[in-house]
């Protein structure tokens, strides 16, 4: 945040604050009103209003559209290629649209907070890329009908606040079905945690094109992991030690498919003669692995593009006519696979 953002986040926080007191209520009543809830007395309604006119407040989806707009994207974390194509493609589609973008992280500033500055700041809304929001927040956006777009949340939101994400289940499902195609069939799995949508979804998948296949599921080749280099490594490692090690791996995502190729390097495997790796996300570092890996493509441009889109189009009063988009994914196949060697 620049120190102009700053100032002009001082500048609106302070107004509403000012009016707040002014009028003798909360700063969440001046919200509420700002945003048009219905669950406001007419005569504090018309007090705050007053107030808000008179010190020249204008709402964002009010201003002059020649004026500069502002969105905030929030991540659990800037670290990690997901996270780098995530972003370029938000602050590419705002830029074409004439937007800023303000972009923070929930480590020291939690959803709650994000949400009072988004207010503060006269943004237009806010994207939340990859969090666990609380009943609470969820209730306040709600309530209050802040422009919000989650994408790829890691639990299922309500159903007014509108959320993006990709095909994680029919991804997953493709992916396994190549390494089959392949003739692999003790196909391995580092997945993400249980508790995150698209890591759930991914896990399904894998198990589905195994379950069409007409192979069981042994979890003893599955670990489950965070969507992270470290503890991806550790994990493929204790699967390639197992009495029946698996002749190929699908990693849930780019960075743990990074993991997963240093594991078979530690091991003196070489991929993809000994070990084939299958990746999701496809981000820049996909292509730049050694050796390059096939992996399931989500479309970051569209996912930028679609969530600004979204979330401009919810502040003007427009909410999508479905609460969640799913867009496509694709193989891209490189040569981090290749036909299972003979035993």
């Amino acid at each position: 945040m620049t120190v102009q953002d700053k100032g002009q986040l001082d500048a609106q926080y302070g107004l509403l604050t000012d009016i707040a007191q002014e009028a003798g209520v909360s700063l969440s009543t001046v919200s509420k009103v700002v945003h048009r809830r219905r669950d406001v007395g007419a005569a504090t309604r018309a007090r705050v209003e007053e107030l808000l006119a008179r010190h020249g407040y204008v709402r964002p989806w009010e201003r002059d559209h020649r004026e500069p707009r502002q969105i905030i994207t929030v991540f659990r974390d800037l670290s990690g290629p997901y996270t780098l194509e995530v972003v370029r493609g938000i602050v590419d589609a705002a830029g074409e649209l004439g937007v800023d973008v303000v972009t923070g992280t929930t480590g020291r500033r939690s959803i709650s907070q994000w949400l009072e500055e988004c207010v503060a700041l006269g943004a237009a809304g806010l994207i939340i890329v990859i969090s666990m929001l609380a009943e609470e927040d969820q209730r306040r956006i709600v309530e209050q009908r802040l422009p919000v777009v989650l994408v790829d949340p890691l639990s299922a939101p309500s159903p007014e606040i509108p959320s993006i994400g990709v095909t994680n289940w029919s991804g997953a499902r493709d992916a396994v079905q190549h390494l089959l195609g392949l003739g692999h069939t003790r196909i391995g799995m580092v997945a993400g945690r249980s508790h995150s949508l698209a890591g759930a979804a991914r896990l399904h998948g894998y198990r589905a094109a195994l379950e069409e296949a007409g192979i069981g599921y042994d979890p003893a080749i599955v670990r489950s992991t965070d969507f992270d280099y470290d503890e991806a490594l550790a994990a493929t490692l204790q699967l390639l030690r197992t009495e029946q090690p698996p002749t190929a791996v699908f990693a849930a995502s780019d960075a743990q498919a990074l993991g997963v190729l240093e594991a078979a390097r530690q091991q003196g495997l070489r991929v993809p003669e000994e070990l084939s790796v299958m990746s999701f996300d496809d981000t820049l570092v996909a292509a730049m692995a050694s050796p390059p890996l096939s992996a399931v493509r989500q479309p970051f441009e569209e996912l930028g593009r679609e969530a600004t889109r979204v979330l401009l189009q919810t502040a003007e009063g427009r909410p999508p006519a479905s609460p969640r988009i799913e867009l496509a994914t694709k193989l891209v196949l490189r040569t981090s696979t290749s036909v299972a060697r003979s035993t």
